[in-house]
């Protein structure tokens, strides 16, 4: 048995004459048309999400939920990690908005978007995670298989407090902890979107599938989702901009290099470190003189050996920091390199 869980024309003529006329039924239509958008609020509360990945030449989607008329989005952090545009569509209306990051938690898969210029949308009917029992039916709701359009998926929970290790679409790997286990069958995209109860209310936000396949006709799929308690809780702490270890609030600092572990065998005097895969052109790394295959051992006065402990430090760092990166070259000499951070994609 193989399992794996993955992260889803008009005469000008009479114009003086009627335009008293006509600017008095434009005020009047203008009037009607904003006092019916405000009795009917735009979309259903769950949105598509669309992003543009402009550093790895590609393009990824998934699944939101509307928390306030205004646009606050709620999703999985993997949804928009990397993104360098965000794009928020109301499925069916043809509305659609670009959106900012407002803050996001790595640790819990957890983020907060903003879409510009949004009012009156219609917001999701939050519910509890606290009071849930195997075998409770649910509903799923998402963006299946990044089409844009919302489709829905019915199943039961079948396990709770669940840990996961969930494979992403950049080779890494995270655990997901307490997390809402269902028979729910859902697909790359639905991340980020509602699990609903049985009263349309929301208990968790769908994060993560695993696929069992025992024999070549046979498969099963078990889902999980975030509970809804703790996704609103890491939403309240973004929104107040507290940062912590795990949240990071507001825009994310950039250095330009994407890096992997393990030390670097070709160096006569290897050490710890991460080695660089690669350099943005025009980044703030390759204007410090950073080259792939350097072997950095810190940043900031703090040592790093592993890829996750690169985006630790330079996520604690703001847009406009100067920092100092300790490194040693193709040639095995020891350098540093004042780098001042430009502003960058989420992690």
């Amino acid at each position: 048995m193989t399992t794996e869980t993955r992260f889803l024309g008009r005469s000008r003529t009479r114009l003086a004459a009627v335009s008293a006329i006509a600017l008095v039924a434009a005020t009047v239509t203008a009037r009607f048309a904003l006092a019916q958008d405000r009795a009917n609020p735009i979309g259903t509360g769950v949105v598509v999400i669309e992003t543009n990945l402009g550093y790895q030449s590609g393009r990824a989607a998934g699944t939101g939920q509307v928390l306030t008329s205004s646009g606050r989005i709620l999703t999985n952090n993997h949804v928009i990690r990397g993104a360098t545009t965000i794009k928020i569509v109301i499925p069916g209306t043809g509305r659609s908005y670009l959106a900012r990051v407002v803050g996001y938690d790595v640790t819990n898969d957890v983020a907060v978007v903003q879409a510009t210029s949004a009012s009156n949308l219609k917001t999701i009917a939050l519910g509890s995670s606290t009071k849930l029992t195997i075998g409770q039916l649910v509903k799923a709701v998402g963006n299946a298989g990044g089409t844009g359009s919302l489709t829905r998926t019915t199943g039961q929970i079948t396990g709770l407090s669940r840990t996961i290790t969930v494979n992403d679409d950049s080779g890494g790997t995270a655990t997901l902890r307490n997390l809402i286990e269902t028979s729910a069958n859902l697909q790359p995209g639905d991340s980020g979107g509602p699990l609903f109860n049985t009263a349309g209310k929301v208990i968790g936000m769908d994060s993560a599938a695993s696929s069992s396949s025992v024999y070549q006709d046979i498969s099963t799929t078990d889902s999980y989702a975030i509970p809804i308690n703790r996704a609103l809780a890491i939403v309240k702490q973004i929104v107040s901009g507290k940062t912590s270890a795990a949240v990071h609030v507001g825009a994310t600092a950039f250095l330009g290099i994407s890096v992997a572990a393990g030390d670097a065998p070709q160096y006569q005097y290897a050490r710890p470190g991460v080695v660089v895969a690669a350099v943005v052109p025009g980044s703030p790394a390759d204007s410090a003189g950073l080259t792939m295959s350097d072997l950095i051992t810190a940043i900031g006065g703090t040592r790093v050996t592993t890829p996750d402990a690169v985006s630790r430090v330079i996520r604690s760092k703001k847009p406009g920091a100067t920092i100092t990166v300790s490194y040693v070259d193709t040639s095995s000499s020891a350098r540093t390199a004042r780098v001042k951070l430009a502003s960058g994609p989420p992690q």
